[in-house]
């Protein structure tokens, strides 16, 4: 764990959050913010460490989807200290071609837990439904029910 060496702003923290949504959307350098030592947690993955771990982790998440888009202009935060928490909303289209919308499908609601120090991310816990297509119907009554009715 990197020692904090610099003191950092709520916004500052919250600016780090916002530029890694950005980044991912457009291609960028997402690995660029990361500390040397972070770990991410992505679900069904696992805790990724480091940034050779963390590059592996987002390639095989990548390959769940062709299209991603986060609304930085929607974002909730909660900021207290180092930890910034940001939920949040998606839209894209799946590695199979399905389309998925908050608010229209039943992915593309989230939350991530980060902490952000010395303007790098230390740590970055992502906590959502990783069935983006909405396939895993057949262990939840309610979603069996509704594509029965379909």
């Amino acid at each position: 764990m990197t020692i904090s060496t610099q003191t950092m702003t709520r916004e500052q923290r919250k600016s780090v959050a916002i530029e890694y949504f950005k980044r991912f959307d457009n291609g960028g350098d997402v690995l660029g913010l990361f500390a040397d030592d972070a770990t991410v947690y992505f679900p069904k993955w696992g805790v990724a460490e480091g940034k050779e771990e963390i590059a592996r982790m987002f390639g095989d998440v990548a390959g769940l989807f062709v299209e991603i888009h986060h609304y930085p202009e929607y974002l909730k935060f909660i900021i207290e200290d180092d930890m910034v928490v940001a939920e949040g909303i998606t839209s894209g289209v799946t590695s199979d071609g399905t389309e998925w919308r908050a608010g229209v499908t039943h992915a593309g609601r989230w939350t991530d837990v980060f902490e952000i120090r010395d303007h790098k991310i230390q740590r970055c816990y992502i906590y959502l439904d990783p069935d983006y297509a909405g396939a895993d119907t057949a262990r939840y009554p309610w979603l069996a029910d509704a594509e029965a009715m379909a």
